[in-house]
């Protein structure tokens, strides 16, 4: 039996991990990428193909697509135009009789509801009750991306099956490929510069951290249940680190004091979520999605494990 073949748009830090996992099962694995340098990465990773392009080459995506029996979409949660070419070269194999796996990255900031970290909501989404995402607005963030995957559900029924991945806050060193998240090394990278950690408003914001995709694409990402730490308790912890690390006078976090806009451009990458709009409401995961009810499991792992690491990079790059 032939191997399966799997495209990967955008092998970064998820699609990175993703090949490797895909390799592992015997899949061949295609990566699609802008740089030479990361083509070089992947193809040492185990990539049988790299392909160089940018996400507005349509055509070749498209082309990708329809010869591959597995796609993952890693690169963004925010470019219609690759998105809508995945979905052609997925129509163009349907009309061959061919299925698809399509699993897309999205993220949680669809949920946003600008607590501006005044608030904590007791709202929560739910993601084996399709219609409270549904519900969401369509100009909520990454939903006029989702929107139309979810219709090209509808359309392709059976031939078709599709999974719209939805994480929380991503955090993490990744030793092996020396790649790090984004939104709290954006927060450490911000106390560094201004001598505090900080959050913006009141913290109280939290990071929300198979047959059934016929039905149902959408599965959430989620590690902490009940017990997410809010914004102001993952600042105290980079605060602590970069004091204990001798980077900043004074561990003690507080309010950003030029509040949410300002917050943003100083801490570049943060995204909406680490500069205090919030997540709120908060995620459940019901169903075959990594879900763990271990307490504060994210501010654990990040502060006991990664968050040195981060504190060290941060500092050096502050240095350079």
């Amino acid at each position: 039996m032939a191997s399966k073949k799997a495209l990967i748009v955008g092998p970064g830090y998820i699609g990175w991990n993703i090949l490797e996992l895909l390799v592992q099962e015997n899949y061949v694995v295609t990566g699609y990428v802008r740089r030479k340098e990361h083509g070089e990465q992947i193809k040492a990773s185990g990539a049988s193909e790299v392909i160089y392009g940018e996400l507005s080459d349509k055509p070749l995506i498209t082309k990708l697509t329809a010869a591959h029996d597995v796609v993952f979409h890693t690169a963004t949660a925010d470019d219609l135009p690759s998105v809508e070419a995945i979905l052609d070269g997925i129509q163009q194999r349907a009309d061959n009789g061919l299925n698809t796996i399509y699993i897309h990255t999205s993220g949680s900031a669809m949920t946003s509801d600008d607590a501006r970290g005044a608030f904590k909501s007791d709202k929560v989404y739910h993601d084996n009750v399709t219609t409270e995402i549904d519900s969401l607005s369509d100009a909520a963030p990454h939903r006029q991306v989702d929107i139309p995957i979810v219709q090209a559900q509808k359309r392709l029924g059976a031939k078709a099956k599709i999974a719209i991945m939805i994480p929380p806050t991503i955090y993490g060193v990744n030793h092996k490929h020396g790649r790090l998240s984004m939104q709290l090394p954006a927060l450490a990278r911000y106390a560094l510069k201004r001598g505090f950690s900080g959050y913006v408003g009141e913290g109280l914001s939290t990071p929300s951290d198979d047959p059934q995709l016929l039905g149902n694409p959408y599965y959430f990402c989620e590690a902490t249940g009940d017990n997410e730490p809010g914004w102001k308790e993952i600042a105290a912890g980079i605060g602590e680190t970069l004091h204990k690390a001798g980077a900043i006078s004074d561990p003690i976090p507080r309010t950003m004091p030029q509040g949410f806009p300002h917050a943003c451009r100083e801490a570049p990458g943060a995204g909406l979520e680490a500069c205090g709009e919030g997540l709120e409401g908060e995620l459940r995961g019901g169903r075959a999605a990594v879900h763990s009810q271990a307490r504060w499991v994210n501010l654990w792992v990040f502060g006991q494990r990664e968050h040195p690491t981060v504190i060290w990079l941060q500092i050096n790059r502050v240095a350079m």
